[in-house]
């Protein structure tokens, strides 16, 4: 079985997320999946459509909000500026979100994605630079259960929104949620890193995983970096690929 010895993990993580795997290496390494500790994107990942920016054009009383993503999307603000420009454009109540989101369909084949890690003892995690209650109004209306959700936040007081931002990286300010720094958490030393994304706010993390699923943006952003990913187009191909995974490996000696 694949072990990376305690001395060299940190070297391990650095160098090994450096060119990126593919389900070649995952086998030549004899890598189990309960070793590796897997994170999904949200939004147009398991999500069908990209909710953040449906709800904005739903709800927004004026065009700023448009503006606003343009220059995110350039790369002239961070996402941090961005979302609070958005949310100020909003006007929405909590039962009026509540009853958008739940007419919002996820990729059928990430309950079957979930059954699969579960059953190799992988519990996956949601990393999102959306928010927490968007996020898990929807999973509870696809009857999604038990997923933990690393996002940011929101107050809704009458019809008014503010973010939160828990998971800021004030060095840098590209993400409002810095999604790298979930990564590089020290309990994943040891671990294969195993990233699921297709865009912008999954730049920066998918460098720091060793093997990444891309598609959109976000396979373009890799393939500029020179690093290996597996194309998809939705999570059946994820789905597919997992299935073929050793869930446990026998020691051959």
């Amino acid at each position: 079985m694949f072990e990376i010895p305690v001395s060299q993990k940190t070297d391990f993580l650095v160098n090994a997320t450096a060119s990126g795997w593919d389900m070649a290496d995952i086998a030549a390494r004899r890598v189990a999946l309960a070793q590796c500790r897997f994170y999904f994107d949200f939004d147009h990942t398991i999500s069908k459509i990209d909710v953040l920016d449906d709800m904005i054009e739903h709800f927004a009383v004026d065009r700023q909000w448009r503006v606003l993503e343009e220059e995110w999307q350039a790369g002239k603000i961070g996402s941090e500026e961005c979302l609070r420009g958005q949310l100020r454009s909003l006007r929405a109540t909590r039962r009026q979100l509540v009853d958008y989101l739940s007419g919002i369909e996820i990729d059928p084949y990430f309950h079957r994605t979930l059954v699969l890690l579960r059953r190799g003892g992988v519990r996956p995690l949601i990393v999102s630079d959306s928010f927490n209650f968007l996020i898990e109004t929807i999973l509870k209306s696809n009857d999604v259960h038990g997923v933990k959700i690393l996002a940011n936040r929101m107050r809704v007081q009458d019809d008014r929104i503010s973010p939160v931002f828990p998971y800021r990286n004030a060095a840098c300010g590209r993400c409002a949620n810095c999604k790298t720094s979930h990564l590089r958490n020290e309990d994943n030393l040891g671990k294969v890193l195993v990233y699921v994304g297709d865009g912008r706010s999954d730049f920066c993390a998918s460098l720091q995983a060793h093997m990444v699923f891309a598609k959109d943006s976000l396979a373009e952003h890799l393939r500029q970096k020179g690093k290996k990913f597996i194309w998809y187009k939705d999570l059946r191909d994820v789905y597919e690929a997992l299935k073929g995974w050793p869930h446990e490996q026998k020691d051959r000696s």
